[in-house]
């Protein structure tokens, strides 16, 4: 069902999930407040909800869901602004499947291209989704976890023997992170103390403006310091440095040893700018086995390669498990290109970083 206030995106948008395989538009409201009573009579699957409009506003309505424990996924549909981005995280920790920005072309033939682009790709990973939690419903196993033999029934986390025996102490921690992020970090990022000790650097697939609002809302709920990265700036401990969106992040290493973050205008890496793989490849080159990948929910395979790197170097690699991904996609990539150390809930995370760097 498609909900927004202006009749040319409502109908933009129709004809774009009508291009979608496997997806028929079942409904379309201007507004929350009939948007809610058509949820409950059409009972859609998935809905996308327009962040501005009149008399219930995108976030209400989503809030109400919610209340109700009506039983629909929700992309918001938002615009490239501070207020937009900040209205769209929120939704996003409260639960919404992804959001997507309005194009803003000339022509309208690349305002749909540009949305076809952006949704069907997500509207794939919510079907996958849904194949996933009926798996698990039915006792399947998601993905093989032969090859990681140690395996603690009480905290539900695989491991490699040779992890458990591992002596080299981490520096530096690298997350990778897409589709369910925001959520997932706000979850994950304050079970880790002031003290940590080390630098976080952090890519979060997302446009400009929105990784500001996500690095504020992050710093408002963590002991550490969360921040959008700045170019050239030396990294310090206790510190997450975030990926500004539409922008590529490494680190490199000063003549005096200093680390410092490098900002570009590099080409996107696997459709993606910020690309996890990008920045996984500058930590593999400057802290070899100094160093802890982690990869969490999110759609598609990036974050593979530079785990691989990292690997490779005699990093510890740490994936995001199936059944607390939002989207089971970079960490199944990565679990099955066999790069990886630890699988772990969401909730146990944060303590496995804790073991490589202390």
């Amino acid at each position: 069902m498609v909900v927004d206030d202006t009749v040319v995106y409502r109908k933009i948008l129709t004809e774009v999930f009508s291009k979608i395989p496997e997806v028929e538009v079942v409904g379309s409201a201007n507004n929350g407040k009939i948007a809610l009573s058509r949820i409950e009579t059409l009972k859609p699957d998935l809905i996308t909800l327009d962040v501005e409009m009149p008399i219930m506003d995108g976030l209400k309505t989503l809030e109400e869901i919610r209340k109700r424990g009506l039983d629909v996924a929700v992309i918001m549909v938002s615009t490239l602004t501070k207020r937009g981005s900040q209205i769209t995280l929120r939704a996003l920790e409260l639960g919404a499947f992804d959001f997507i920005t309005k194009p803003d072309y000339d022509k309208p033939e690349d305002n749909f291209k540009a949305l076809l682009n952006a949704l069907a790709p997500k509207v794939k990973a919510y079907l996958r989704r849904l194949e996933i939690r009926k798996a698990l419903r039915s006792g399947k196993q998601v993905t093989d976890k032969k090859s990681l033999t140690g395996f603690d029934t009480k905290e539900k986390v695989y491991k490699r023997p040779a992890v458990i025996k591992r002596i080299e102490k981490s520096k530096i921690v690298a997350i990778g992170v897409s589709t369910g992020g925001p959520n997932a970090l706000s979850t994950m990022l304050p079970m880790l103390p002031k003290s940590l000790g080390v630098p976080i650097v952090l890519v979060q697939h997302m446009p400009p403006v929105f990784t500001k609002s996500l690095a504020e809302s992050l710093d408002n709920k963590c002991a550490l310091t969360v921040k959008e990265a700045e170019d050239r700036e030396v990294i310090k401990p206790n510190v997450v440095y975030i990926a500004p969106g539409g922008k590529q992040m490494k680190i490199v290493r000063g003549e005096n040893r200093q680390v410092f973050v490098k900002i570009t205008d590099d080409p996107p890496e696997n459709n993606c700018k910020p690309a996890v793989d990008y920045l996984f490849r500058s930590v593999a080159k400057e802290y070899g086995a100094q160093a802890t990948g982690v990869i969490m929910t999110g759609m598609g395979n990036d974050g593979t390669l530079g785990l691989k790197e990292m690997k490779a170097k005699g990093a510890v690699t740490i994936a995001q498990d199936a059944e607390t991904c939002v989207v089971y996609g970079m960490p199944k990539s990565a679990i099955e290109a066999g790069v990886i150390d630890v699988i772990a809930p969401l909730d146990k995370i944060a303590s496995e970083i804790l073991k490589t760097v202390k």
